[in-house]
């Protein structure tokens, strides 16, 4: 429900500091543009929405500390690390409102082996699996599988704990690597041995009190960095929304054998939060199954989905802190967005920061957004400052309008060695 006193300034807290965070607050100020917003610790690019200040606060102590004493309205957590270590029970424990999971409900998407046995626990579709502390035991589980086989790092990887063994010596590979070299660290203390599923992903976010789960338009991410889903994962090269591949039928079959039995787990463990819960899912030819968990808005679905929502977020949001989604309806948008990401050339591997950034304070242009992501200033210019640059969101009546809109307004902007796909967004 919409704040009655209509001279009320909400001030609203974003926590993170990517492009899905910069997608956030210009939603918040785009719905209502007297809101102020502070996002912690933010990019360069955010502070071109107005009203919008960066500040540069990490830890959650500090994060609180600031919350009380500016009187914070709101909190969003967009960073799955704050939200394991449990950020959203240090707020509430000060009487703070916070959308996001406490530390329990986090877990689902801080251990891929907690989940996976949560969803068996509770009879969510996923694919068949066991979990992994010894490497002895996982060499020996890997007689009994059918190639290829899906090794996760448990833990939290920012996205690259997930290898694909086509065949015994890169499963072995996989495992020794995460299990003896380390190379997640303690993310990859315990491992996660998975079926693997062919099909076609989907991205659905969701908004939920522990009581209803209200899902979002769906999106299809592109993982991969080369054109035709190929090369190195990443975190994401580009999104449409809605998915094409999400037909009612599918829909159907999601929420039959993912969501409510998703909601009704939640309930039994007694997980009371108001949050996100992102539904990463495979479309088979045998149904529809979950591969994961995330509890808290996508990057770079976040991007794509938020341009087609009708609804204003913080009256949503805060139907669903007080423990009433049940009232909300959401609306959207007609037709679909495309968003592409521009990246540092290398990215994700080795890739230079710091070049200059042109034609981000001009870029105003119909039906289309940027949202900065790896973007920070040397003195009064904006540079790069990480893997992911810029995402360029171009909203249209149909997909083929949305992504023709997209990759013209790539034109807008420019840096050295700047990459992106060239085929998000086309369907076979």
């Amino acid at each position: 429900m919409q704040n009655q006193d209509s001279k009320k300034v909400n001030k609203i807290l974003i926590i993170g500091k990517g492009g899905r965070e910069h997608a956030l607050a210009w939603k918040f100020a785009s719905d209502d543009p007297k809101t102020e917003i502070f996002v912690a610790e933010g990019n360069a690019g955010c502070e071109l929405v107005p009203n919008v200040s960066n500040i540069a606060l990490t830890e959650i102590e500090d994060l609180v500390g600031f919350a009380m004493q500016n009187k914070i309205d709101l909190t969003v957590v967009g960073s799955e690390e704050l939200l394991v270590k449990g950020i959203v029970d240090k707020f509430e424990a000060n009487n703070l409102k916070i959308f996001g999971p406490n530390k329990q409900a986090a877990m689902l998407e801080g251990s891929k082996a907690y989940a996976k046995d949560f969803m068996t626990k509770y009879g969510v579709k996923t694919a068949k699996y066991q979990n992994f502390t010894d490497y002895a035991a996982a060499l020996k589980y890997l007689k009994q599988v059918t190639f290829p086989v899906v090794i996760k790092a448990s833990g939290l990887a920012a996205g690259k704990g997930v290898i694909i063994a086509h065949n015994n010596d890169e499963a072995e590979t996989a495992l020794a690597d995460m299990l003896l070299g380390m190379v997640f660290g303690d993310s990859g203390s315990e491992v996660v041995i998975e079926e693997f599923l062919e099909g076609v992903e989907a991205s659905i976010l969701s908004f939920t009190d522990s009581r209803v789960i209200i899902p979002l338009i769906s999106a299809k991410d592109h993982k991969k960095i080369g054109d035709g889903e190929t090369g190195l994962n990443t975190g994401g090269m580009g999104v449409i929304a809605p998915n094409p591949y999400v037909t009612d039928q599918i829909n159907q079959e999601f929420v039959r054998d993912i969501l409510e039995p998703t909601l009704h787990g939640l309930k039994m463990e007694k997980m009371d939060f108001a949050g996100v819960i992102f539904f990463g899912v495979m479309i088979t030819k045998n149904g529809v199954y979950l591969l994961e968990y995330n509890m808290r808005m996508g990057d770079p679905e976040t991007q794509a989905v938020l341009p087609l929502m009708k609804n204003q977020l913080f009256p949503v949001i805060n139907r669903a802190i007080d423990r009433k989604l049940d009232s909300v309806t959401l609306e959207w948008d007609s037709g679909a967005t495309c968003c592409v990401v521009i990246a540092s050339g290398g990215y994700p591997e080795k890739h230079h920061n710091g070049y200059a950034i042109t034609g981000l304070e001009k870029f105003d242009l119909a039906d289309s957004y940027l949202f900065a992501a790896g973007v920070s200033k040397k003195h009064d210019d904006f540079v790069t400052a990480g893997g992911r640059v810029l995402n360029v969101v171009a909203k249209g009546s149909t997909l083929d309008e949305a992504r023709n809109k997209a990759y013209k307004a790539i034109n807008s902007v420019s840096f050295k060695d700047m990459y992106y796909r060239s085929d998000i967004g086309k369907i076979s």
